[in-house]
């Protein structure tokens, strides 16, 4: 299951762990990092192929520890493109390490990642309706905290890949 502390599984079903963890309400910085790596990586693939990554990238990428991956330079970018089984998408790296940094100064400006995606809903999920046939993939909260977040040094997080996140995280609930 994603966990504040999975740094160092690399033998779980990444796919399996994140469809069970899929809407549950998080305020733990690292497993939002997590989710909001395979909304990155699910741009132009979906969410099981991106998932299938969690375990690779951190065995691969310090754990998916925020702070260690954001200070990735050049060097170890071009590693994990040549790493087997890493997704080489070299621009969805740069990503995910452009988005760590982000995330160190919204820490720093708001004392958590968590505090911050929560106060757009005032730290109660949102509820929106759910249809019948198919997952909404947009939401105005979800182009809302897009914005913001490109506003903020964030890549690879438009409003569809936000939207799904925020799903991901529970911030946004559908009934």
């Amino acid at each position: 299951m994603i966990s504040p502390t999975d740094f160092n599984e690399i033998d779980v079903n990444g796919v399996q762990d994140y469809h069970r963890y899929f809407g549950t309400p998080t305020h733990d910085d690292h497993v939002l990092f997590e989710l909001l790596i395979v909304g990155i990586l699910q741009a132009g693939l979906g969410w099981q192929p991106a998932a299938s990554q969690l375990p690779v990238l951190r065995q691969h990428m310090a754990g998916l520890r925020v702070e260690r991956v954001a200070a990735y330079e050049e060097p170890d970018w071009e590693r994990l493109m040549t790493t087997p089984k890493v997704m080489h998408n070299g621009r969805k790296l740069r990503a995910i390490i452009t988005d760590a940094r982000a995330i160190i100064g919204v820490q720093r400006e708001f004392g958590s990642f968590s505090a911050y995606l929560w106060q757009f809903v005032d730290a109660t999920p949102l509820i929106m309706p759910a249809p019948d046939d198919e997952l909404p993939t947009t939401s105005p909260l979800g182009a809302r905290v897009a914005k913001d977040l490109h506003r903020r040094g964030f890549t690879f997080v438009g409003p569809v890949v936000t939207h799904m996140f925020l799903l991901a995280a529970g911030v946004i609930q559908l009934n």
